[in-house]
């Protein structure tokens, strides 16, 4: 058993590099530069969200083992925001409940998404995206978002689900 902590877990290696992928790329300056999205601690959770929600929609119903890889992430992700919340000095006290909170907010915006996704009705997108990140956004934002929303769900749908899971995710720029 002890030997177990010094085996590299090859799984959890993915899980992480998938990970550190999504908040990669939710990291884009364009986002927030040129797209308007605001560049605050609640931007970049709802960045790294809509990542999520195009990873977990593109891996739903693949299976057992795809099914608890796409859970890890989203427990590493959730790992990850309490850390943060810890570090920007929220107390103890407080992290549960704000974790809720995050947990209800993604599982909105992701239910929607996907919902909207999967009909293919980008105005709804749009309106998600409108209802869910911004608050003053233009419509060519909106509009750009949605189309790089789109664009990395193809993107994904073209992936290898065990490429996917073995750690390597393309979402291609923001342009």
């Amino acid at each position: 058993m002890i030997l177990n902590l010094f085996r590299k877990n090859t799984a959890s290696d993915a899980v992480y590099a998938v990970y550190a992928a999504i908040v990669a790329q939710s990291r884009q300056p364009v986002f927030y530069t040129d797209w308007g999205i605001p560049d605050t601690v609640t931007g970049r959770f709802d960045m790294i969200s809509l990542h999520l929600a195009l990873l977990f929609r593109r891996l739903h119903d693949e299976g057992k083992q795809v099914s608890d890889f796409s859970q890890a992430v989203f427990d590493l992700f959730f790992k990850d925001m309490d850390r943060s919340l810890r570090e920007m000095g929220v107390g103890d006290l407080a992290v549960p409940k704000r974790i809720k909170k995050m947990a209800n907010a993604f599982y909105g915006l992701m239910t929607s998404l996907t919902e909207a996704m999967d009909r293919d009705d980008r105005a709804e997108v749009e309106a998600v995206i409108r209802r869910n990140l911004f608050e003053d956004g233009s419509d060519a934002a909106t509009q750009n978002l949605t189309a790089y929303l789109f664009e990395g769900a193809a993107r994904l749908d073209r992936q290898p689900t065990a490429s996917i899971v073995g750690g390597k995710l393309e979402l291609g720029a923001a342009a």
